[in-house]
């Protein structure tokens, strides 16, 4: 699909561009919590209501931002998103959401999907989070500067981050 590959050609342009501080910081000083997923099932949404809830327990504010693919249920519309309407014949997300998501400096930015998106690593590419968090995928070690191995079900891959981003001091 052309729109599709001149997103990837966006992807990869900001993801050379992009300027913005990476660090990992120690996860007791961390405030702003990002949280970005693709809408898979029900029991994917309870796991990331479940996450936030243990998040904000810990004192962080969470930011939460969904892609929502054709013919998927958005389970009680709890979260900001976008879809495949927000993408312009000319690759570019015109979400105005999507894209101000990406603009705030996140001190943790977690990517929750099993398989990569187009959209949401071109979402991660634009982002000024200093620590994106995701799951191990070769080709996409570019966009995290924290990578979880994992295979298995979503809910694990969430107790995974959780549990490796608390340990950092």
């Amino acid at each position: 699909m052309f729109r599709m590959n001149l997103l990837r050609m966006r992807t990869s342009s900001a993801l050379k561009k992009n300027s913005a501080l990476r660090a990992s910081i120690p996860y007791k000083q961390a405030l702003l919590v990002g949280i970005i997923f693709s809408v898979d099932d029900k029991q994917k949404h309870d796991s990331i209501k479940e996450f936030i809830r243990h998040l904000e327990q810990d004192g962080k504010k969470v930011q939460v931002l969904e892609f929502l693919p054709k013919k998927k249920d958005n389970y009680e519309f709890l979260f900001d998103f976008f879809s495949d309407k927000d993408l312009s014949f000319w690759g570019q997300i015109t979400s105005p959401m999507a894209l101000k998501f990406s603009a705030t400096p996140f001190d943790y930015l977690y990517y929750i999907d099993q398989e990569p998106n187009p959209m949401m690593l071109h979402l991660l590419a634009l982002s000024k989070a200093h620590c994106r968090i995701g799951r191990f995928v070769e080709p996409d070690s570019a966009f995290f500067e924290m990578m979880i191995e994992h295979k298995g079900p979503v809910t694990g891959l969430i107790d995974n981050m959780y549990k490796y981003t608390r340990q950092l001091k």
